[in-house]
């Protein structure tokens, strides 16, 4: 267990924000799975808050069923981000995240997300502001740096620790790395030394395994899982099973199945008919990765035109799949 302020983390597992991913249907999909300890909104840009855009106040609406939860807000201007912290604490977000580790292009150019690390000056001019903004836990999210020859991950651990931030989460990988290679945990441990408050390690968390050793390799305090929760919603009830000494079971093909029909199901009869395909598309192809025949049905849905078609094509291939298995 974890406490962030007031919050009490148990088990200490993040589901770490991501744009496009983390949704309401997605957030409620991995609570009800079990075994998460905190969910997180898919990051929000506090201009976009402030300017009160309709489409971005319906992306921070949430069910209690979630709590705890965290809502991520990106930015370079202090006092939006002030205004929008408090906006999230309005609405009743648990705990309110500072983005700071974002790599894409569109956010870097806005001087915003990791582009934050190379003015630390800034980054701690945010902090404060919001920190002395809100009542509900800050944390924040960054990476190691820029790039390697820009690691400057513990000056601003020391930053947000001395401003009051509650807990920090570190991707262990440079903004110029994106995705690619692999994360350094080392790092992490080198974070967790540096600091009092609590140290989330995220990066290359696939299986229940890894995460165990993150936590023993580096000392830190929790771990957040990202896209590896894309192709496996249950695996932060296996990583729980795992840290309580019990059993890891594998999701059964109906359970599968089961879980992809009850999200597509929300995805349809919540957003627009072309988004919900969009959305759609891209799920499909996690969901079914490492599935029979699974890049067959990820090929055939690139021209499937309308989402009832869709579902339809989606539930006959899970069905034939139960019916092979049981012959």
């Amino acid at each position: 267990m974890v406490q962030v302020g007031p919050v009490f983390v148990d088990p200490p597992l993040w589901l770490a924000p991501m744009a496009g991913v983390t949704d309401r249907d997605f957030r409620l999909l991995v609570r009800r799975i079990g075994g998460v300890g905190v969910v997180s909104m898919e990051f929000i840009s506090s201009k976009a808050i402030v300017n009160g855009n309709k489409k971005t106040r319906e992306l921070m609406h949430f069910s209690p069923e979630e709590r705890p939860l965290a809502i991520q807000i990106y930015g370079s201007d202090p006092e939006a981000m002030r205004e929008a912290a408090i906006v999230v604490e309005g609405i009743g977000a648990d705990i309110c995240d500072i983005n700071m580790g974002c790599p894409a292009n569109k956010v870097l150019k806005g001087c915003a997300g990791a582009a934050l690390m190379g003015d630390l000056k800034l980054a701690e001019t945010i902090v404060r502001t919001v920190r002395d903004a809100i009542r509900i836990p800050l944390t924040v999210k960054f990476r190691l740096g820029l790039d390697d020859c820009r690691r400057n991950y513990l000056d601003l651990g020391r930053i947000c620790e001395a401003n009051g931030v509650a807990m920090v989460a570190m991707h262990a990988r440079t903004a110029r790395q994106m995705f690619d290679g692999q994360a350094d945990w080392s790092h992490l441990a080198q974070l967790k030394e540096a600091l009092s408050i609590p140290v989330i390690g995220n990066g290359d968390v696939r299986e229940p395994e890894d995460a165990l050793r993150m936590m023993a390799e580096t000392g830190c305090d929790g771990v957040m899982v990202g896209r590896g929760a894309t192709r496996n919603p249950w695996l932060f009830r296996q990583i729980a099973a795992r840290m309580a000494g019990a059993r890891v079971t594998e999701p059964t093909l109906e359970d599968r199945r089961d879980l992809i029909l009850e999200h597509f199901r929300m995805v349809a009869g919540r957003e627009n008919p072309q988004f919900a395909l969009h959305k759609l598309r891209k799920f499909t192809g996690w969901y079914t990765h490492g599935l029979p025949n699974g890049r067959k049905l990820r090929q055939a849905i690139n021209t499937i035109p309308d989402v009832e078609s869709f579902l339809v094509t989606v539930e006959s291939f899970l069905a034939e799949l139960l019916v092979e298995q049981a012959a």
